[in-house]
């Protein structure tokens, strides 16, 4: 679990420890005194831009001069490792992380932690872009393959650079296009390939997942282009000309969604009520959950989550979160719909970006 937690300058929290953390945490408040900037604080313990995705930039709080730092005791072991993040003002687009005091690629942090995590932002998610449901599904695949960070790097940079390629004035030497068409080639596959692994082994968890309290959802990759890698070079190749007159590569993983339906009623999720939505998008979380569970620290982040659920609901859902093994960081206006809690939780009262432990 995250324990000895600092943040410093983040958003509206000029120095917050969070120290004595559990297997369950609390962090209580009102309205905008800072809760969820914890949680976004602690999403920075994984590559990405954590689970406002916000720019770097907009992060330091205001008068800070344009730096923070995040950092915390990963405790999954004998000896603790101290893991961390920041942003220095001198380098205000460059994230810098560490673990035990050695740099460390961003990337790098899925070898050590698993983070996840539901927003109340979220509860549109099957009615928002197919870019949205791609990230939710990537963040997914990296808590089971911390590999995809580094497939998904590859590949957009290589992205990138054809669509640099694919601009009405570029003239590209077409050797130089067909090795960077290999590259992503063999990068998308992979990362079209872990995906699917993915979504497959989430069914097969779902499968045996009562259809109540939950509303049980059912997954699917809709692919964008081929996952073999030779397929997909040669759709690039073939699609040269119209992506010239695009700008931008048409067609790839880049462009894979996440289909989602309801079990029984095998209506499309974005059909759905909102309430069996966010059923739907918790029931896939504890399904994940259940999955990460023992291959890396787990650790989920969840905003408001209780603030809508009747107590039959609330009561399942903590039940189920006990049994994943994860270390569960809670919000909440106020402490009573954690009344029924497994076991005493840690709990802190959040005010104006500061944190006092509530004994």
């Amino acid at each position: 679990m995250l324990d000895r937690i600092r943040l410093a300058d983040f958003r509206n929290h000029a120095a917050t420890r969070l120290e004595g953390a559990g297997r369950f945490n609390l962090l209580i408040g009102a309205n905008g005194a800072g809760k969820t900037n914890v949680l976004e604080a602690l999403s920075l313990l994984a590559p990405g831009r954590g689970l406002r995705r916000a720019q770097l930039t907009d992060i330091a709080r205001e008068g800070a001069h344009g730096g923070f730092a995040v950092g915390a005791d990963l405790v999954s072991g004998v000896t603790p490792v101290r893991i961390g993040t920041a942003l220095r003002a001198e380098s205000p687009g460059r994230r810098i992380v560490q673990a035990s005091g050695a740099p460390l690629p961003a990337a790098r942090l899925a070898e050590w932690l698993s983070v996840g995590w539901l927003t109340p932002a979220m509860d549109r998610l099957f009615a928002d872009s197919a870019g949205a449901r791609r990230r939710f599904l990537d963040r997914m695949v990296l808590a089971l393959d911390p590999g995809h960070a580094t497939q998904s790097s590859r590949y957009e940079k290589a992205l990138r650079e054809r669509n640099k390629l694919m601009g009405a004035d570029a003239r590209p030497d077409p050797q130089w296009l067909d090795a960077l068409e290999r590259e992503m080639a063999d990068a998308g596959a992979a990362v079209a390939a872990a995906r699917a692994r993915t979504v497959e082994r989430l069914g097969a968890e779902l499968a045996g997942v009562p259809d109540a309290p939950f509303a049980r959802p059912q997954l699917a990759i809709v692919p964008a282009a081929p996952a073999d890698p030779g397929e997909l070079a040669d759709l690039w190749l073939r699609g040269r000309g119209a992506d010239r007159g695009a700008g931008r590569t048409l067609a790839g993983p880049h462009r894979d969604d996440l289909a989602v339906v309801m079990a029984g009623t095998g209506r499309a999720a974005a059909e759905c009520s909102t309430g069996e939505q966010k059923a739907m998008l918790i029931a896939i979380t504890l399904a994940h959950a259940g999955m990460s569970a023992g291959s890396r620290p787990l650790v989920l982040l969840l905003d408001e989550v209780a603030a809508h659920l009747d107590s039959v609901r609330r009561a399942a859902l903590y039940e189920r979160l006990a049994a994943t093994g994860a270390q569960v960081w809670m919000t909440g206006t106020e402490a009573e719909p954690f009344a029924t809690l497994p076991e005493r939780p840690a709990a802190w009262r959040v005010v104006d970006g500061a944190a006092e432990r509530i004994e």
